[in-house]
């Protein structure tokens, strides 16, 4: 397993940071299993009133992510890891009931591929560029999905029409989807 703690707008990480932030995150490890999980990656920012931490685990098939803010960069490491767990608890149940898809059902205990996500900077406006391999699912695995990712959206292929779809969550709590047509 990887574990990285980075820092932006000139932050460095000292190795008590470090340490701290292993330590944490090792829960969201425990729930995974550790052969399960690929990747922790941390970013630690500071800006003039406030700390942020960004997490992204990676285990396979899965990405859950989290984002913080507070005035100390303990607090929010703290608060990033209770929400990650949050959002696996909340999960795993749902998943493991609803949908009994072959491989996701287990998706918590088993071990499985993960997603291979690619950042490019390709001109001054444009500031990430992500390639998603487009698996088919329900509009459901899609939901669950784009909660455990902590997005509002999620892009998927939907099963039975074979056509990338996006699901997203509305303003008022409840989710939508976009269907695309061809020309």
């Amino acid at each position: 397993m990887i574990f990285e703690v980075l820092g932006k707008n000139g932050f460095v990480p000292t190795q008590a940071i470090k340490d701290y932030a292993e330590k944490r995150f090792g829960k969201v490890v425990s729930f995974f299993g550790p052969d399960v999980v690929d990747a922790i990656r941390v970013v630690c920012k500071v800006y003039k009133d406030h700390h942020k931490v960004e997490v992204n685990v990676h285990a396979k098939k899965t990405v859950v992510r989290a984002e913080v803010s507070d005035q100390d960069m303990y607090t929010a490491i703290d608060k990033a890891n209770d929400k990650l767990v949050s959002q696996i608890r909340r999960h795993k149940d749902k998943l493991k009931s609803h949908l009994e898809k072959e491989g996701i059902k287990q998706a918590y205990s088993q071990t499985f591929d993960a997603e291979d996500l690619e950042k490019d900077i390709l001109a001054s406006q444009l500031v990430k560029n992500k390639k998603i391999e487009l698996k088919p699912m329900t509009a459901e695995e899609a939901i669950a999905h784009m909660e455990l990712s902590d997005h509002d959206f999620y892009v998927y292929l939907d099963k039975e029409t074979e056509k990338t779809n996006v699901v997203y969550r509305r303003k008022d709590g409840d989710y939508a989807i976009i269907e695309t047509q061809p020309f």
